[in-house]
């Protein structure tokens, strides 16, 4: 079968390299994939780098979800089905860029019927982070207002749709004009282009001064400490990542005068800690996309022969929502 493969650590565009190597064999407690769509995460350009907190043996395959069709079962598996369309996490360093990928029957869902291969290879990691950072972490309620960096993004994109579900008022922060006008589709009611307005200045402004009772930060650096200025008492922020690239000292001084909570989110965590509440969490997601409340956002739909590039882009940031490669 073919594979993209990491054969030394740099960047995307330049360590990946399409190889033809084995198709894997499942074992015990692991199923065989076929894949038909393969999302593209950001985390997928931090391995290349080798900054990632996961950092699998030279070389492996990224790709850290997917949709794809069960083919073959290894021993001891029960629940699943051959032919069955599921998603799931990659098990790298077998990861989903490949035609064919073992991954673990514990980690394997239905795919939502509602949502094509590509919507439902997108669904998982992004949805399943915005979820618990929303409900589990922040506990948002009906009536609040939720500020969202890289609201056009692929995790941020989803917080959007998931804080409008949860019938919060939703402040979405984008860079650029074409951002902003996909973060408007996505149904945010405010949103902010940080190239031409202060948020701080938009926020205190669309909430009379009381400031964002969540604040959902993927990037990191300026836009967590300018979040601080504009948080709510008893104001939620989930440090969900740092795409920008910086890692944030926090003031705890400053949190504890404003009486704000700083709550970090390592969504995988939960599939070792807590994996009910990770399925719990699916079948919610499931309900959602069969009503058509949340739709992954599937910007592109990417050619095998493209993976290096497209990596690379997502790792630059200029993309929005979700690039996703079909084999």
């Amino acid at each position: 079968m073919k594979a993209w493969r990491v054969h030394e650590i740099g960047e995307p565009r330049e360590v990946l390299r399409l190889d033809e190597v084995a198709t894997p064999e499942p074992g015990p407690g692991e199923v065989l994939l076929r894949v038909r769509a393969a999302d593209v995460n950001f985390p997928d350009a931090l391995l290349c780098r080798g900054a990632y907190q996961i950092k699998p043996p030279l070389p492996f395959t990224p790709g850290v979800e997917m949709c794809g069709e069960v083919v073959a079962l290894g021993a001891d598996v029960t629940g699943v089905d051959l032919g069955a369309r599921v998603i799931t996490p990659a098990l790298l360093p077998r990861g989903a860029f490949a035609e064919y990928a073992v991954v673990s029957a514990a980690g394997v869902f239905p795919a939502p019927e509602a949502l094509d291969d590509a919507e439902a290879a997108a669904l998982h990691i992004g949805y399943q982070t915005g979820w618990f950072g929303l409900h589990r972490r922040a506990a948002l309620r009906p009536g609040e207002t939720l500020l969202v960096h890289a609201a056009a993004g692929g995790v941020g994109s989803a917080a959007v749709q998931l804080g409008k579900a949860a019938g919060a008022t939703v402040i979405g922060v984008v860079g650029g004009a074409a951002k902003a006008e996909v973060a408007r589709e996505l149904g945010a009611d405010i949103v902010v282009d940080r190239h031409r307005e202060d948020f701080v200045a938009v926020v205190k402004e669309a909430t009379a001064g009381r400031g964002a009772n969540v604040v959902f930060d993927p990037v990191g650096g300026d836009a967590y400490t300018r979040s601080t200025k504009c948080v709510a008492f008893e104001g939620r922020i989930v440090v969900v990542g740092f795409a920008g690239g910086t890692v944030p000292a926090p003031g705890l001084n400053h949190a504890l005068v404003k009486n704000y909570s700083i709550l970090g989110l390592h969504w995988g965590l939960y599939n070792v800690q807590d994996p009910v509440a990770v399925h719990q969490a699916h079948e919610e997601l499931s309900r959602l996309a069969a009503e058509g409340t949340v739709k992954p956002l599937v910007s592109e739909r990417i050619p095998f022969d493209a993976v290096a590039d497209a990596v690379q882009r997502v790792a630059d940031g200029t993309t929005v929502g979700r690039l996703v490669v079909l084999p």
